[in-house]
């Protein structure tokens, strides 16, 4: 105990001699091994809580021929979203004894290949956790396991791919078709929809939902309804600018995620309309936008961090080899639900001027 009194941090050293085991034991108990019983799990894991002890991913990365430290890789306006991805994959990091790097990457580059594949050996990374676009291109998916780098994607699908690559996989379609279906229940037949970035499958997988229930209730698709754009606020404002200024402007707008759909709100404020009296407002995600917008925004709750969790602990499994582990044998999906706020409201019919006159 000379370390914790000293003000030195504890080591392993340190806790194994609290806990009355060896250096090797706490080593597996660190790495969450099955072989160790559980009444010495329990002694080691205390002795851990007590001393306050914290692996050095780093170190211990030094001292073996494996790897503890995983990479994150990310190519994604949304900040909120970003921020979702790694408290996820952090919190499964922490629960393994593993390390995180954290990676901004264009996903565009003809290169990245190359980059992902250095950074990974610089870094002495056991694997990458893949996030969207560069999850979805399967070019870089093969390229990256050509080389033996281990990986786990997260993606956007109505089911599971079975490409035969690990992914955890979030069913946007369905969530989406529920948010339009949503909206023309309380009477809209007007409905604007706003994509994001088109390098995004969930942009199209969105859409394909929207498409979906307005053909299921029997309403045409309007074109003119339809903007392109980006995940971000100023592109939910210039797409919502466009829309309310057509000579039939829609009741109704579900933008692509909720930092679009907060731009939505700020362009019908910016024209003297009241929400959602005048104009019904739905984004996508749940993130932090959408609580605190004014009046708070209907959106479809995706637990990001949920996901980010599930697909760390999916690498992390993997590389241990464990068979017995079902988080390692399987891809995994997750449907994100709807959310009703104040943004949404039966629609308000124009009145008709010939009956006014």
């Amino acid at each position: 105990m000379e370390e914790e009194s000293s003000g030195r941090k504890p080591t392993i050293r340190t806790v194994a001699e609290l806990a009355k085991v060896s250096l090797k034991t706490v080593s597996r108990v660190i790495n969450n091994e099955p072989s160790v019983l559980p009444a010495t799990r329990a002694r080691v894991l205390q002795a851990i809580a007590e001393l306050d002890y914290e692996p050095d991913p780093s170190a211990r990365n030094l001292r073996s021929s494996s790897a503890f430290v995983i990479g994150l890789v990310y190519d994604n306006p949304n900040s909120y979203h970003i921020i979702g991805l790694q408290n996820g994959v952090l919190s499964a990091c922490r629960e393994t004894g593993f390390g995180l790097q954290i990676y901004p990457c264009d996903s565009t580059s003809p290169l990245l290949a190359e980059e992902l594949a250095e950074f990974v050996q610089r870094s002495r990374l056991a694997g990458l956790v893949l996030t969207a676009p560069m999850s979805e291109r399967m070019d870089l998916v093969e390229a990256l396991e050509a080389r033996g780098i281990r990986i786990a994607r997260i993606i956007a699908a109505a089911q599971d791919p079975q490409d035969g690559h690990p992914c955890v996989y979030v069913d946007d379609r369905d969530a989406a078709y529920e948010i339009t279906e949503h909206l023309i229940q309380l009477g809209h037949q007007r409905i604007g929809f706003l994509w994001g970035s088109e390098e995004h499958r969930s942009s199209s997988e969105r859409y394909l939902g929207y498409e979906q229930a307005l053909k299921d209730y029997g309403i045409t698709l309007d074109r003119h309804l339809v903007v392109k754009g980006d995940y971000t606020f100023d592109d939910g404002f210039r797409g919502a600018r466009r829309l309310l200024a057509l000579r039939e402007p829609p009741t109704a707008i579900f933008g692509c995620n909720d930092e679009i759909a907060a731009g939505v709100l700020a362009a019908a404020r910016s024209v003297g309309m009241d929400v959602p009296y005048e104009l019904s407002i739905a984004g996508f995600e749940d993130s932090p936008f959408s609580r605190q917008s004014w009046p708070a925004l209907t959106t479809a709750k995706q637990a990001t961090g949920d996901i980010a969790r599930y697909a760390a602990r999916m690498l992390i499994a993997s590389l241990r080899n464990d068979g017995e582990n079902a988080i390692a044998q399987q891809n995994h999906g997750f449907a994100p639900q709807l959310v009703v706020r104040g943004s949404t409201g039966p629609v308000r019919l124009r009145p008709n001027p010939r009956q006014e006159s």
